[in-house]
């Protein structure tokens, strides 16, 4: 699935904040502690990447996330050409996300949406 809405927000004039929405599965990264991050599939991430000019640092994209009625701030982090949402503990509970049942998610991000 792909709905992509690439609109500059009217109450801030800068042409890199732009909304994306996109479906991706929940992907676990082993460590020390696990760590659990949304997948953004690849074409998506391209569009992110450019509309990210200007406001990367350290390959990270700050972000405002939205996943069914919560909200958070965070970055993105790249990896494999795709780039990775990180889904903390509290973030997971606000959103209602169940690492046992749910598979893929929904979510929309504003890139620079994060200040």
């Amino acid at each position: 699935m792909r709905s992509l809405k690439q609109e500059p927000l009217s109450h801030t004039p800068r042409m890199s904040e732009m909304d994306f929405e996109f479906e991706g599965p929940i992907i676990e990264w082993r460590g020390p502690a696990p760590f659990y991050f949304l997948r953004i599939p690849e074409e998506e991430s391209a569009d992110i990447k450019f509309a990210a000019k200007g406001i990367e640092y350290w390959g990270q994209v700050p972000v405002l996330v939205r996943i069914n009625d919560a909200e958070f701030t965070t970055a993105l982090f790249p990896k494999d050409g795709c780039y990775l949402v990180p889904l903390k503990v509290a973030a997971r509970k606000a959103a209602g996300i169940d690492l046992e049942t749910d598979g893929v998610i929904t979510a929309a991000l504003n890139v620079a949406g994060r200040q």
